[in-house]
């Protein structure tokens, strides 16, 4: 009996006395960041997004009035064309076709100047972020932190969520460069 009481005690001692000792590393410390919610909150997002839009509303109205004054252009010759002889019908019709060939031109030159203009800034604005980012991971020993968007995360707890220490920081670059 002694024997088994003996044994029995051993194998307590070895199943509870090893219970708290932890095999394997440390629990991965994750966090997520919005970037959509830093470009709509942020003081430099704020600003990309305005002189996106600025130009993009410029680029519109010259794109508008240049459309109107072809479709004047065509409206008067569909009146006129009954009384005119063919030589200025014929002349009006090639500048009716220049201004449109003009207008798909500069229509894409515009189209290109957005994009450039807008993978320019919100490069700067991602530039930023990523050395935000890249800080707070390091100093406050975080694993892994991803994009919630890009990430393809579909649902994380707010305790996780960055975006709003990152938007605070991006304010205050932002501020210091003023």
């Amino acid at each position: 009996m002694n024997t088994i009481f003996k044994s029995f005690l051993i194998v307590t001692i070895f199943l509870f006395g090893f219970w708290n000792i932890s095999y394997g590393a440390d629990v991965a410390k994750i966090g997520v960041i919005d970037s959509q919610k830093i470009i709509e909150k942020s003081d430099m997002g704020k600003a990309t997004s305005k002189i996106i839009k600025d130009r993009w509303n410029e680029m519109t109205k010259t794109l508008k009035d240049k459309g109107a004054e072809i479709e004047r252009i065509k409206k008067e010759l569909d009146q006129k064309s009954l009384v005119m002889n063919k030589e200025a019908r014929e002349d009006q019709e090639r500048i009716i076709r220049n201004k449109s060939n003009d207008f798909k031109s500069l229509e894409r030159q515009y189209s290109r100047e957005l994009n450039g203009l807008q993978n320019d800034l919100l490069g700067k604005l991602e530039k930023n972020v990523s050395v935000i980012v890249e800080e707070i991971g390091k100093k406050e020993g975080y694993t892994l932190i991803m994009e919630r968007k890009v990430g393809g995360v579909m649902y994380a707890p707010s305790a996780i969520d960055l975006t709003d220490k990152v938007i605070r920081k991006l304010n205050a670059l932002d501020q210091k460069k003023e």
